[in-house]
C-alpha cells in the first residue's frame, strides 16, 4: 500500500509563506517526506513587500527598512545575496532623510529655529519613551525643554498615565513658559504665537508616529501592551537590491510548481471534531476552495493572510473558514488592531528647478517637516486639502533625487487611495507653495507625476500592518499563532496554522516578525513529524 505523502498548503505568498516553505524543503527535500504547495491569491509573490520603479528610481511600495541590523535575520540574508550594494540609486540609500540637516517650516513658509523645535521633539520622544515603559525612571521634568503646558499636552499625559497605570508623568508643564507669553508673535511668523507653534510641532511628531504604528489615532494604543515590542540593536537600513530580493532569495530554492500564483482561497472547511461523514477526503481533514471553483484538499494548511483579512473574514456572514473560527481566536483578531500607511511618491517638474531669472537652482531639495494650522483653526491655508494636513514630512527619496516622499496614515491614507492623479498634484501643488519651501518662491514647487500605494482598498491585504490597540494585549498575538484545533479535541491535529507579522508578539508589525513566524509554524509541523534535529543541521 502507497502511503501518501502529508500535504501543507501555505496560504500567502509573502514573507511568512515563503519562509514557511523554504523551511519545510530546505530540511526534508532530501527524504522527499512532504508535499508542499504555496498558494498565492495575487499575480505576483512578496505580500506586502513589493519593489518598484518610479520616474527612473527604485522604491518600495510596501516594507521599507530593515529595523536595526544586529542579529536581523533578513539583514543577514541581504548579506548573504549581495543585495545591500547596489550601482543604481535606490530609496533611502542615504538613511531616514537626504541630509542631517532637517528644515522645520510652518504653514506660510515661516522656518522655525531649532530652539523652538527641539524641546518639543525631546518632549515628545519622552512622553512616548515613558509610556512604552522604555524610560521609567525618567520623570520628564528637565527644565531645559521649552514645552508649555497647553490643554493639548495636558490631555495627551493624562491619557497616557492613565493606560500605564503610573500615578502621574510628573511633567510640571505649567511652568515651562509664563501663560503671558501664549500670545508672543514670533518675529517673521505672522500669526503664529508660541502656542500654536508648540501644539503644532507636536502634532507633526504625533502624525509621524502614526505612520510608525499604523494607528490612526496615537490615544487608540495601549502603551503598556506596546512596551513588549522589541527592535534589534544597530541602525536601519533599506536594501540596495531592493526588498523584494529577500523574497525572491526563500522563492529560488522552491521547485518549479511549488507556488501558484492567481489561486485566491475563498473558503476553508476544517474538523474542530472528528466526524466519519463530512464529504471531505477521507484521508485530508482540510478542503481549500478556491474563486475559480477548484478545491484542494490538505493535512495542513498555513494561513499567512494579514490580519485585516481575517478581520473580514470573521466579519462576513458567509465567513472564510466553515465551520468558524473558535470564539478566543475571533476575538483576539477582532481585538488587535491593523491600520493603513501609505505612501505618495511625486515627481518634481523640471521648471521647479529654474528660478525666474533663468539661472538654474541646486537640483538638492531640503528634508522638511511641515507643520501645520489645526484643520479646524480659522488661520489655516484654505487651498490646503484636509488629507495633506497631517502628513508630517516632505523629502526626496534619496539625496539629489528629483522624487519626493509623503507618509499619510488613518483616514487621510484612505482618503489618498480615492484620489485622481490630477487631484494630488493640485492639492500637493498648492500645500507646498504655501510653504515657499526652503528658498524655492511660491508657485515654483511643481509635481509633473504621481504614484500612490494603495493598501486600504486591495482586497489581499485591506490594511498595511498590526497594532496593540486599547483592549487588546500581548496575549492576542499569542492567541493569533495557536494552531487549530486544540489538542484536547480527537480531530486530526495542526489542522489551520497561522503565520504573519500580527502573530509575533514582540515583532509585530515588521517583515522579521513575519520571518520568524513563518520558521515557527515551519518547525512546528517538523517537530509533528519527528523531522527536528534529523534532518535539520
Amino acid at each position: 500500500m502507497v502511503v501518501k505523502k502529508p500535504r501543507i498548503v501555505i496560504v500567502g505568498a509573502g514573507m511568512a509563506g515563503l519562509t514557511a516553505a523554504n523551511k519545510l524543503h530546505s530540511v526534508t527535500a532530501s527524504k522527499d517526506l512532504f508535499e508542499v504547495c504555496v498558494v498565492e491569491g495575487g499575480s505576483r509573490i512578496g505580500g506586502r513587500i513589493n519593489t518598484s520603479e518610479f520616474c527612473g528610481d527604485q522604491i518600495e511600495l510596501g516594507a521599507t527598512w530593515i529595523h536595526g541590523i544586529g542579529g536581523s535575520p533578513l539583514h543577514k540574508i541581504a548579506q548573504q545575496t549581495h543585495s545591500l550594494l547596489s550601482d543604481k540609486p535606490w530609496e533611502c540609500m542615504d538613511g531616514n532623510s537626504s541630509d542631517q540637516t532637517t528644515i522645520t517650516i510652518a504653514e506660510g513658509g515661516f522656518h522655525l529655529d531649532p530652539s523652538i523645535v527641539n524641546p518639543i521633539t525631546r518632549l515628545f520622544k519622552n512622553l512616548m519613551d515613558h509610556a512604552q515603559g522604555k524610560n521609567q525612571k525618567n520623570n520628564i521634568t528637565e527644565r531645559d525643554t521649552t514645552a508649555r503646558g497647553d490643554e493639548f499636552l495636558h490631555s495627551f499625559c493624562k491619557k497616557v498615565s492613565t493606560r500605564v497605570g503610573s500615578a502621574g508623568l510628573s511633567i510640571g508643564l505649567d511652568a515651562y513658559w509664563d501663560s503671558s507669553k501664549d500670545q508672543e508673535e514670533f518675529k517673521g511668523c505672522g500669526i503664529w504665537n508660541r502656542k500654536l507653534l508648540e501644539e503644532a510641532i507636536f502634532a507633526m511628531h504625533e502624525n509621524t508616529q502614526r505612520t510608525y504604528t499604523s494607528a490612526g489615532d496615537l490615544l487608540n494604543l495601549d502603551y503598556n501592551a506596546e512596551s513588549e515590542y522589541q527592535m534589534f540593536p544597530g541602525e536601519e537600513i533599506t536594501i540596495a537590491k531592493g526588498y523584494l530580493s529577500i523574497i525572491e532569495y526563500l522563492a529560488s530554492a522552491l521547485p518549479p510548481g511549488v507556488i501558484q500564483l492567481g489561486r485566491k482561497v475563498t473558503r476553508i472547511q476544517w474538523q474542530p471534531e472528528r466526524h466519519e461523514q463530512n464529504g471531505f477526503c477521507s484521508s485530508r481533514p482540510v478542503k481549500l476552495h478556491f474563486c475559480d471553483g477548484s478545491v484542494m484538499h490538505a493535512d495542513h494548511v498555513i494561513i499567512t493572510v494579514s490580519l485585516g483579512v481575517l478581520k473580514a473574514a470573521i466579519g462576513d456572514d458567509q465567513g472564510m473558514f466553515q465551520p468558524p473560527l473558535p470564539n478566543y481566536k475571533a476575538e483576539a483578531i477582532s481585538r488587535l488592531g491593523f491600520g493603513v500607511v501609505n505612501k505618495l511618491f511625486m515627481q518634481l517638474s523640471p521648471t521647479t528647478h529654474h528660478c525666474k531669472d533663468g539661472h538654474h537652482r541646486p537640483k538638492r531639495f531640503p528634508y522638511l517637516q511641515l507643520v501645520f494650522h489645526s484643520p479646524h483653526s480659522e488661520m489655516r491655508h484654505k487651498k490646503i486639502p484636509w488629507w495633506m494636513r497631517r502628513s508630517p514630512t516632505l523629502c526626496p527619496i534619496y539625496k539629489n533625487s528629483s522624487v519626493l516622499l509623503c507618509w499619510f496614515a488613518g483616514e487621510e491614507a484612505k482618503a489618498l487611495e480615492s484620489l485622481k492623479d490630477e487631484e494630488i498634484i493640485n492639492g500637493a501643488s498648492d500645500t507646498f507653495s504655501s510653504f515657499r519651501c526652503s528658498g524655492y518662491s511660491y508657485n515654483e514647487v511643481k509635481f509633473s507625476k504621481v504614484l500612490k500605494t494603495k493598501w486600504a482598498t486591495d482586497p489581499l491585504f485591506l490594511g498595511s500592518y498590526s497594532y496593540v490597540a486599547v483592549g487588546s494585549s500581548g496575549e492576542d498575538f499569542d492567541t493569533m499563532a495557536e494552531p487549530l484545533p486544540r489538542e484536547s479535541t480527537s480531530s486530526p491535529p495542526l489542522q489551520i496554522l497561522f503565520a504573519g507579522e500580527a502573530t509575533h508578539r514582540t515583532h509585530y508589525s515588521t517583515t522579521h516578525g513575519a520571518y520568524f513566524s513563518g520558521l515557527r509554524e515551519a518547525n512546528r509541523l517538523l517537530q509533528h513529524y519527528h523531522c527536528l534535529g534529523i534532518y535539520n543541521n
